[in-house]
C-alpha cells in the first residue's frame, strides 16, 4: 500500500482530518494534487 493510499483511507475511514491530511503534504509523502483528490479541497500553503 502507497503512503497516498494509506492517507486516503485514513481520511475515507474519518480517522484524519483535513488537516492532518495537509501535514502529509508539508512531509512530501504526498502531493497537492494528491490531497485534492483525497479532500476535494485545494491544498493550500499557510
Amino acid at each position: 500500500m502507497t503512503d497516498f493510499e494509506r492517507i486516503k483511507m485514513y481520511y475515507d475511514k474519518g480517522w484524519a482530518t483535513r488537516a492532518q491530511v495537509g501535514r502529509y503534504v508539508g512531509f512530501e509523502k504526498i502531493t497537492p494534487e494528491q490531497y485534492l483528490e483525497i479532500t476535494g479541497d485545494v491544498y493550500l500553503m499557510v
